[in-house]
């Protein structure tokens, strides 16, 4: 039972913080795994893809319906980050779980730096798109996925902006495109690792999320966007360092 509660608790926590703010929520799902469920580090991750999947696969839904999602530039990125998300997956249940927690720490703290800074201004449309700049991006993308099991929302909105041009519209639309595609690949790629999984208790966590990511949709409508950013980068900076103590010591 209380396994049962803790799952549902820290999936809603998780699903609130995407449907509120989009890109970066989901970086949230591996600590509540690792520190209230006692997930290994690397089955962590692996139950997080699920949950990023479920979760990107049902917001992508609602701003496909909203016309919001660019599917030939999201193919692109997204293609370019296959196979590193399939090696990533692959080779994520064989590193030492200190290397797994720290360098989600880092990246933990990244995401909350990121989002306590203000947003850049985006590529001016008159400049072309550079086909490299796009391939190291969503390759980049793919490979932090494919080891961490993070959507990396809060890399690809940028990404979309500043190198592939789209408003932030279009690129939160078009992020979950991308998302959605690298968790799957490199949820397959973990199919042949020995990695242990208790899907019993992913189960109820998955499913909180994907509800509360619809509850964190009314509450971006009632409190300011800026704010929310705030207390989650803040709070997302907390877990990063008790994360990366927790590796190093």
């Amino acid at each position: 039972m209380t396994a049962l509660f803790l799952g549902l608790l820290a999936g809603a926590v998780t699903g609130l913080a995407l449907g509120a703010l989009g890109g970066g929520g989901s970086v949230l799902a591996v600590p509540a795994l690792i520190y209230l469920l006692g997930f290994t580090p690397a089955a962590a991750a692996t139950a997080s893809l699920v949950v990023v999947s479920l979760t990107s696969l049902t917001a992508l839904t609602a701003h496909a319906r909203a016309g919001t999602v660019r599917w030939r530039g999201g193919a692109v990125f997204a293609a370019a980050g296959l196979i590193p998300a399939a090696a990533g997956g692959a080779v994520s249940g064989w590193l030492p779980p200190a290397l797994l927690t720290g360098a989600f720490a880092v990246i933990a703290a990244l995401a909350a730096l990121r989002m306590l800074r203000p947003s850049s201004a985006p590529r001016h449309e008159d400049v072309p798109v550079r086909s490299s700049r796009v391939v190291r991006a969503g390759a980049g993308l793919g490979a932090v996925t494919g080891v961490l099991g993070v959507g990396g929302g809060f890399l690809a909105v940028p990404a979309l902006v500043n190198v592939v041009g789209l408003r932030m519209r279009a690129a939160v639309g078009t992020s979950l495109l991308v998302i959605t595609v690298n968790s799957l690949v490199a949820l397959a790629a973990r199919a042949g690792t020995q990695t242990r999984v208790d899907w019993a208790a992913v189960a109820p966590f998955a499913a909180a999320a994907v509800l509360g990511a619809w509850d964190g949709k009314r509450l971006a409508g009632k409190v300011s966007g800026d704010r929310l950013r705030q207390i989650f980068a803040y709070a997302l900076l907390a877990v990063a360092v008790l994360m990366l103590a927790d590796a190093v010591v």
